[in-house]
């Protein structure tokens, strides 16, 4: 069993996500529930298929960092891959990306979104839990752009997920680690780039919301998300990053430059068998302004439920479109390329030039290995580490440990 037909039978059985672990039995994770399938997968089979994927390149990276994040197409499906190493020694948590253009209306979203990438400047919040499908609702917005306006659009992600071919806008796609060492510089690069649209793939830390708080005031259109699970949650969130002597200041900045607020989840229909993101809507009214201002988040709530003549939508209002809706876009049943180039060949060849090496040379005696001694024996009915696991935790350790 390797990766490529693991991801197959994935793609097969409709999974969003692919969990691997050494000793354990692959797990999908199918309309949002964990399913475990075939045998336990052996540790030694778990590194090899690790050793392969990373290339020599990337295998020192992991090796020093315990983890490495990457894509790639694997079986013609679009993967975000995170390599880990855990207390059984190899793992892998595969996020299966959709095999279609993503737009609005394959996505089944509210064609109203389409509205909110009108202006030029300004910031739209895409929030909700993870694995709720903010990339892709990102992705969609992008593509509304690419399809009907001439703009120049830098997208900063880690790591890319969706590629796309340029039609009218002219698109630069950045993914960190590889293109740029960190979303802050990146950001900051993108202010000397003469960027329209700014795609920021995760505001992680407050340095990078403050640049891309600063990028949506200075005449441009900035999208990004957030972990959270209302709209509301997620401007205090973001307010709530900085130290407590500046977050009146960041709360001003965030009223004056807010665009929209997007926060999702992901809810199975079983007449159509598939689920569909399910939305709360934010639009930045004068109240709704105030209420950032002053800090008071909690009085967003209300003014989302009775704000529909803004454009606003809350949860339950948006399950009533849903139910009322009858036509739907299932990609299953008309599946189409991915609307993407052929950068497999030239992504990875880049690497070597541009990939940091903070170790000047690898450490050669890591490679020296002795047999363990005392190995236990298999108990049969019994799923035990393998010995191997214990030779991949002898790679990773250090000389001196």
């Amino acid at each position: 069993m390797d990766l490529e037909s693991l991801v197959g039978l994935a793609q097969t059985n409709g999974a969003s996500d692919l969990h691997l672990e050494s000793g354990l039995p692959a797990a999908l994770r199918i309309r949002g529930t964990l399913r475990t399938m075939g045998e336990p997968i052996p540790g030694k089979t778990m590194l090899e298929m690790a050793r392969q994927l990373l290339g020599d390149d990337h295998w020192q990276h992991f090796l020093e960092r315990r983890s490495y994040d990457m894509s790639k197409t694997i079986q013609g499906v679009r993967c975000r891959i995170n390599v880990l190493q855990s207390s059984r020694g190899v793992g892998f948590a595969i996020r299966l990306l959709a095999s279609f253009q993503a737009t609005l209306e394959k996505l089944n979203l509210h064609p109203d979104l389409r509205k909110l990438v009108t202006p030029t400047n300004g910031l739209i919040l895409v929030s909700g839990p993870t694995g709720s499908g903010k990339s892709s609702t990102l992705a969609a917005l992008i593509q509304e752009i690419n399809l009907s306006e001439t703009r120049h659009i830098v997208t900063i992600e880690s790591p890319i997920e969706y590629v796309f071919r340029p039609r009218k806008s002219y698109i630069r796609q950045r993914e960190v680690g590889r293109d740029t060492p960190s979303f802050e510089q990146a950001l900051l690069d993108s202010l000397r780039e003469d960027p329209d649209v700014l795609m920021v793939g995760e505001m992680r830390d407050p340095e990078t919301m403050r640049l891309t708080l600063s990028a949506s005031e200075t005449g441009h259109l900035v999208m990004a998300t957030v972990h959270s699970s209302t709209c509301a949650e997620a401007l205090q969130r973001v307010v709530s990053a900085f130290p407590a002597e500046i977050q009146s200041g960041v709360s001003a900045q965030l009223a004056d430059c807010l665009l929209a607020v997007i926060s999702q989840r992901l809810r199975f229909r079983p007449e159509i068998n598939m689920r569909v993101p399910e939305c709360e809507i934010l639009m930045p009214t004068n109240a709704i302004k105030n209420f950032i201002r002053n800090r008071d988040f909690f009085k967003i709530i209300s003014a989302v439920e009775t704000g529909g003549e803004h454009g606003m939508w809350s949860f339950q209002r948006y399950r009533t479109w849903l139910d009322n809706r009858s036509k739907w876009n299932n990609p299953d049943q008309s599946p189409e390329p991915p609307d993407s180039e052929p950068m497999e060949t030239a992504g990875p060849a880049a690497v070597p030039l541009l990939a940091p090496a903070p170790a000047k040379a690898p450490r050669p005696e890591r490679k020296v290995e002795s047999t363990p001694a005392g190995t236990p024996g298999k108990t049969p009915g019994r799923i035990e580490i393998e010995p191997e696991e214990g030779e991949f935790g002898k790679i990773l350790k250090r000389p001196g440990e």
